[in-house]
C-alpha cells in the first residue's frame, strides 16, 4: 500500500550517473526536490556533475521551481544510504536485465514496500525485471527521453506483478514533478516513442548502406521537412491536417495504396563493419568533431527554444 500522497513527494534517490540517471537528478532539482544520486563508481562523479550543471544553464532559462536549488543535491556510492530516506527511486542503470534484476532484488530488501521504484528501461519489460524482486507490486517502467530534464514524455507500464495503485501513484507524481507521463496499455518491446524512431533509424541505415543519401543529407531532410511540425504535432493529426477539409479519411483513401509501395524497408540491415564506420565517420563529419558538451548544450538551447514557443501557442 502506498501511504503517501504524490504531491507530497520530496526525497527522490536517482541510481545511475550516465546520461539518463544524471538528468533525472537535474529534473527533479530543478522541480524542487531534494535529490540523491548513487554513482557505482566515485570516478564516475566528475561526469555527473558537468551533466547537471549543463542542464542547469537550460533549465534556469526555462524556469526552476521556487524552492528549487543545486545545494538540494547528493551523492554516494553506498546504495543503502543512498535509498535510506527514499520516497521515490528513478533506477538509470545500463540496460542489461540480469543487472537489474539483481539491483531490484536488493532494493525489495532495501526499501520501504510503499516507495514506488520506477525503472528508465528503454527496451526491457517489467515483468522480467521483477522477476527476483521480494516486492514487484510498486516497481514500474517509466521510461523517459533524452535528455529527461527538457523533454516531458515519460512512457508508463507495470509488469504483470506490479499493482494498479502503483501504476496510478507514479502517473499522478510524474505530474506533479513536471512531466507528461503516458500510460502504454500492454507491455511491448521499445513502448511507443521508440519504436517510431526505431523505424526511421533503420530506414536512414538503409539509405546509407545502399549509398542513397550521407547522414548530412538525412538529418538535414528532417530537421528542414517533418522535424519542425514533428515538434507542435504527432504524425497522426500531421496527417489529420494533412487531409484538408476531408481530414484523415481523405489522406487515407488518397494514399493509402502507397503504404504498398516500396518506400520503407521493416527489417533492419545488417550494420557490417562498413556502415558502422560510414555512420560514425557521417557524425563525426557533420557535427565539425565537436564534443559531446558542445553538442549537448547546441541541443538544449534549441529545446528551450521549442518548449518556449510551444507554451505561447498552446
Amino acid at each position: 500500500m502506498l501511504n503517501q500522497s504524490p504531491s507530497n513527494v520530496k526525497r527522490i534517490t536517482c541510481i545511475g550517473a550516465g546520461p539518463i540517471g544524471g538528468g533525472w537528478a537535474a529534473h527533479f532539482l530543478a522541480q524542487g526536490y531534494q535529490v540523491t544520486s548513487y554513482v557505482h563508481d566515485e570516478n564516475e562523479y566528475p561526469a555527473l556533475m558537468r551533466l547537471i550543471n549543463t542542464a542547469w544553464d537550460s533549465l534556469k532559462q526555462i524556469g526552476l521551481a521556487p524552492n528549487a536549488s543545486l545545494d538540494n543535491f547528493s551523492w554516494t556510492t553506498n546504495l543503502a544510504e543512498a535509498v535510506k530516506d527514499a520516497e521515490f527511486i528513478q533506477e538509470s542503470i545500463p540496460e542489461v536485465l540480469p543487472l537489474k534484476q539483481a539491483l531490484y532484488a536488493k532494493l525489495g530488501e532495501l526499501v520501504d514496500d510503499h516507495v514506488v521504484i520506477a525503472s528508465s528501461t528503454s527496451g526491457l519489460s517489467m515483468t522480467d525485471i521483477q522477476e527476483q524482486c521480494s516486492t514487484p507490486a510498486r516497481t514500474v517502467v517509466a521510461h523517459p527521453f533524452n535528455p529527461p530534464y527538457l523533454l516531458p514524455l515519460v512512457e508508463m507500464i507495470g509488469g504483470k506483478k506490479t499493482s494498479l495503485e502503483t501504476v496510478e501513484w507514479t502517473e499522478q507524481f510524474y505530474k506533479c514533478a513536471g512531466k507528461s507521463p503516458l500510460v502504454m496499455k500492454k507491455e511491448i518491446p521499445g513502448f511507443i516513442a521508440t519504436r517510431l524512431q526505431e523505424a526511421i533509424w533503420r530506414e536512414a541505415l538503409h539509405m546509407v548502406a545502399n549509398g542513397e543519401a550521407t547522414v548530412e543529407q538525412i538529418d538535414q531532410a528532417v530537421v528542414n521537412g517533418p522535424g519542425p511540425r514533428w515538434a507542435m504535432m504527432g504524425p497522426c493529426e500531421i496527417f489529420h491536417v494533412g487531409g484538408g477539409e476531408g481530414g484523415m479519411a481523405y489522406c487515407l483513401d488518397q494514399f493509402g495504396p502507397a503504404l504498398k509501395l516500396p518506400w520503407t524497408r521493416l527489417v533492419a540491415p545488417e550494420l557490417t563493419q562498413e556502415l558502422r564506420d560510414a555512420m560514425v565517420d557521417g557524425s563525426i563529419e557533420m557535427t565539425h568533431g565537436q564534443d559531446f558538451e558542445t553538442l549537448s548544450r547546441k541541443m538544449n538551447k534549441g529545446l528551450v527554444e521549442i518548449a518556449k514557443l510551444k507554451k505561447q501557442a498552446s
